[in-house]
């Protein structure tokens, strides 16, 4: 059963959907709108049980997500649109693609991962495993330390504080059930049907979404650039969405 999630829009032009990852809110993208509202129409979300969206009943998948961002697009009525995900979002939107791809005009997978080894999905397994086990707040400077490089934190602890208050914020169980979708996705089989022109991107020192994994995925998909920014972990839109926005402007000013 679809949820109506919160959203906001702003801008004007060709619809782009953006979907932000695990424990997150559609804020996060408030530089990329500002910065793309010139040209586009910018439709920012809050995923189930994020933010200000309606809290769903029991788990739930990938597939339900997805039929979130389809019941959101539907209601809005737009026949076709750009979509941009960020991590998790960053396998939402495929996942989308996948299933309607008559909708989709091109697809952003910013700071996400497939083609895991059974290593790399061990390790990020496990750290769903420890969340369980010891409760998210005791594994959360665990995480904002693969998401931040160390020199942003000590510059900016503030931001690293509001961070974390967003995921203690988030329902633990939800917090735990997108990251087991987000654990347990592997787009891999999948990922070469996916027709639309898309662009990888991810940070060069993104532990779980590295440059390895993204090379393979835009290996995959038939039309793809790959972006890959130096010096960066897995929290790009916060950190430096400066740096996010051109490479994404031209990409999709490109396909319009």
């Amino acid at each position: 059963m679809a949820i109506d999630c919160a959203y906001t829009i702003e801008g004007q032009g060709p619809a782009l959907f953006l979907i932000h990852g695990i424990g997150a809110r559609k804020t996060g993208f408030a530089k990329v709108v500002a910065a793309l509202k010139d040209r586009f129409t910018c439709i920012s979300y809050d995923l189930r049980g994020h933010g200000d969206s309606p809290l769903p009943e029991g788990r739930f998948g990938l597939e339900d997500l997805v039929d979130d961002l389809e019941a959101l697009r539907d209601r809005l009525g737009i026949a076709q649109a750009h979509f941009a995900g960020h991590s998790l979002g960053g396998m939402i939107g495929p996942a989308y693609a996948h299933r309607y791809p008559d909708r989709v005009l091109s697809l952003g997978l910013l700071s996400t991962a497939a083609f895991r080894t059974e290593d790399d999905s061990a390790k990020v397994k496990a750290v769903v495993a420890q969340m369980r086990d010891k409760g998210i707040g005791q594994v959360l400077d665990t995480l904002t330390a693969r998401w931040f490089t160390d020199a942003f934190a000590a510059a900016h602890p503030e931001v690293i504080a509001w961070r974390k208050q967003q995921v203690l914020d988030t329902p633990a169980e939800v917090f735990l059930t997108v990251f087991d979708i987000y654990a347990e996705t592997e787009m891999a089989p999948w990922l070469h049907e996916v027709a639309a022109p898309a662009l990888v991107l991810t940070g060069e020192l993104d532990g779980g979404c590295n440059p390895r994994l993204n090379q393979q995925i835009a290996a995959a998909l038939p039309k793809a650039d790959l972006v890959i920014l130096e010096g960066l972990k897995h929290a790009i839109l916060i950190e430096a969405s400066e740096r996010v926005v051109p490479p994404l402007r031209q990409f999709l000013l490109r396909q319009s």
